[in-house]
């Protein structure tokens, strides 16, 4: 038969190298800045869009969508059109997938330090972001099942699956995690509420981690590894049986995140057990890419491209057997809210996702570039800095984990807590973020030594041009199973039945999971003395949203004797049914916030945001003096009202009409409770002349943002007696 000849598309994975370089040290570089803010709090002080709860939701967007997305399509575009030996279906496609990830990236970066963020944790993102990533999404498909249906080779490779599955699953999480109502074009509210939220953002939260970090980089896997190693697949078989259970099993572990909440259960127990089930597809994973291995040890010794792998390969193993260990309810009893998922989450992002991410690209550039790597030696120099980087970064978390744990449980004889200030955990651990930072200091030094080396391995090498190719056209053949084809190869030669088979897969667990907890009223019982946030709370709620406050503080108090010491009552699911989004948070760096309305004064909480050092001695919160400064924009509040009442808040007429009396009359309030402080009196009082002196206007503390977030503080927890 006469072979076509065509041209693959390089131009477009050049981009996306580019991209993932620059767009990788700008997110660790965030990454380092807010580990040195753990160490000096007050490092950025003043600046209210370079604060830690803006920042840090900045860095986790920009290395999983920007360092990782970028990545992933960098080796899908390159991998894909040589599997299928086509180029790719569409390269205006190609161009609106790179330069409109690029723009979402931007708009990330310049929205989040601004405050506008929904404050769900990997989808901050306000909505119309969110609906621009739907797109290029959808466009990034469109392109992939384009090429996929015009290909010249029959079956599609392992990777192919991974890549499918990714799409297809990504799709449904981000579309349903995403769904909520605005209020304005930088504002909205998710569209769940309470548990209801929690379980919905947990199912996207643990399943982007396994369906953005994981499955497209096990594409990736068994398409660069063997292609690196100039060796075969180690077990077709096992990438079979590791693709389907994967994608089946996985969907189902969410709930993990939510052991010992409010979450009813029957899903806490589902999300174990399907936890502890993902170590056998896991390690099946690792074991077909390490043992693909097999017969080329001897280049992995010379080799800086296959260590990097091997690393990524171990780095997974490690991270999806603490995974389903952490799933464990006694174990995720000491480990949840401490820095040993710092640790965990590091160890998979670091080792897995970066050491991939860099041992691919030391393979595609000098390929593509036509030349050799420009020094191997810097890229051994990269990989041993990395390597120490990571763990020099994991485990002083590790053990900072263990001590948060120990110290927060430790009780006297008498039954009183042994260390009954949260802040002498922080104290004791201000070691072990001194070693983070110096960890974090030498990974992203290993990769500064990579840019390096990339630039001048570019310098030394060709123009980048599309590859000639050529290839016999696909021939049709009858329906059924040909002779000697197994069930799975049929299924290979027919990718619209095998990604039908796996959306099919990764509904089931959501479906199972989250249409009871949304429709069966029983699972989340309602309190009667539970009431809607009035229009100054929940305008101080936005504050709290925006700060990022629930990235350090969790409102989630567990039925712990430690915690309800600690605490107070434990949470209960009906406290929440008002709350769109919950703030349940996934770390305490401050202590737990669910019952502490009421139990500090108003002057307290002026004094902690102005300066948290004064209150607390030992801490480690910056200062938010602008909230002391800023004028409440109350313009919105009662289209913020309407937005909840179409969420089912049972907000009436005349609350709404009155919006703006209610919230004089709690702010009057709550500025003469700070005017029975002496010292609040005089730096009133001072601030009011000189503000008369220079011919500013002065805006009465009422007015101020900072009085609506006390209103919104000292809320917290009261809607129910307790103890």
């Amino acid at each position: 038969m006469e072979k076509e000849q065509f041209y693959y598309d390089n131009k477009v994975v050049k981009k996306f190298i580019y991209a993932t370089m620059f767009w990788g040290l700008i997110g660790m570089s965030v990454g380092l800045l807010l580990a040195f803010m753990f160490i000096f709090p007050e490092l950025t002080q003043g600046i209210s869009w370079l604060s830690f709860g803006r920042l840090r939701p900045l860095h986790t967007n920009a290395v999983i969508f920007a360092f990782v997305g970028n990545a992933i399509f960098a080796g899908v575009y390159y991998s894909l059109q040589r599997l299928l030996k086509a180029r790719m279906f569409n390269d205006l496609l190609s161009n609106i997938n790179f330069w409109g990830w690029q723009a979402i990236i931007v708009a990330a970066a310049i929205t989040l330090p601004l405050g506008y963020s929904t404050s769900k944790e990997y989808a901050e993102l306000e909505w119309p972001i969110d609906i621009a990533i739907a797109l290029i999404w959808v466009v990034f498909g469109i392109n992939m099942i384009g090429t996929i249906l015009k290909r010249r080779e029959r079956h599609l490779y392992v990777a192919i699956w991974f890549y499918l599955g990714t799409f297809v699953t990504v799709a449904v999480l981000h579309i349903f995690n995403s769904l909520a109502l605005p209020v304005s074009f930088t504002k909205s509210y998710s569209v769940y509420a309470g548990v209801q939220d929690a379980l919905v953002q947990w199912w996207y939260g643990h399943n982007a981690v396994a369906f953005f970090l994981t499955t497209p980089f096990l594409g990736l896997m068994y398409y660069y590894v063997p292609k690196a190693a100039n060796r075969p697949v180690y077990s077709y078989r096992l990438s079979i049986v590791h693709f389907w259970s994967l994608i089946f099993i996985y969907i189902w572990a969410g709930p993990h995140h939510l052991l010992y909440t409010a979450l009813p259960d029957w899903a806490q127990n589902l999300g174990v057990a399907f936890s502890v089930m993902l170590i056998a597809p896991s390690w099946g994973g690792m074991i077909n890419g390490l043992l693909t291995l097999r017969g080329a040890w001897d280049k992995v010794r010379t080799d800086p491209v296959l260590k990097f792998m091997v690393v990524a390969i171990t780095g997974y193993g490690m991270a999806t057997f603490e995974g389903p260990m952490l799933s464990l309810k006694s174990v995720n009893a000491i480990a949840h809210f401490s820095d040993w998922i710092i640790a965990h989450v590091h160890v998979g992002a670091l080792a897995w996702n970066g050491f991939m991410t860099f041992g691919m690209i030391y393979w595609l550039v000098p390929i593509m570039f036509k030349t050799k790597l420009h020094s191997t030696k810097m890229a051994n120099v990269h990989f041993w800095l990395g390597t120490l980087g990571i763990i020099l970064y994991a485990f002083p978390m590790y053990i900072a984990g263990f001590v948060q744990a120990s110290m927060w449980k430790q009780f006297n004889p008498d039954g009183t807590l042994v260390y009954g200030n949260f802040l002498e955990t922080v104290t004791q651990i201000i070691p072990m973020y001194w070693m983070r930072a110096i960890g974090g200091t030498m990974y992203i030094s290993g990769a500064i030594v990579m840019l390096f080396n990339m630039v001048a391995t570019i310098k030394k090498g060709s123009e980048v041009e599309d590859t000639l190719a050529e290839a016999a056209p696909l021939q049709r053949i009858r329906k059924g199973r040909l002779a000697g084809e197994t069930w799975h190869q049929q299924l290979e030669r027919r990718p619209v039945q095998l990604t039908i088979f796996a959306t099919i897969a990764i509904l089931i667990g959501g479906i199972v999971q989250i249409v009871p907890t949304l429709m069966v009223e029983s699972n989340i019982p309602t309190i009667s003395s539970v009431k809607p946030y009035t229009p100054l709370e929940l305008e101080g709620r936005d504050l709290y949203i925006r700060e990022g406050c629930v990235g350090c503080h969790s409102q989630m108090v567990r039925p712990f004797r430690s915690e309800v010491e600690r605490y107070g009552e434990y949470s209960k699911a009906g406290e929440f049914v008002y709350d769109h989004p919950f703030l349940w948070g996934s770390k305490r760096t401050g202590p737990d916030l669910h019952r502490v309305g009421m139990k500090y004064s108003d002057s307290w909480h002026f004094n902690h945001m102005l300066d948290p050092q004064s209150t607390s001695p030992g801490s480690i919160m910056p200062p938010y003096a602008w909230l002391l400064k800023n004028t409440l924009d109350k313009s919105a509040t009662e289209d913020k009202l309407k937005t909840m009442v179409s969420l089912g808040v049972p907000y009436t007429e005349y609350e709404i009409d009155n919006a703006q009396k209610s919230m004089s009359a709690q702010a009057d309030i709550i500025a003469e409770n700070l005017r029975q402080d002496p010292s609040f009196v005089e730096s009133y009082e001072s601030a009011q002349t000189e503000a008369k002196a220079s011919g500013k206007e002065f805006v009465p503390i009422q007015e101020r943002e900072i009085v609506a977030l006390i209103a919104y503080l000292q809320r917290l927890g009261t809607d129910i007696k307790t103890k």
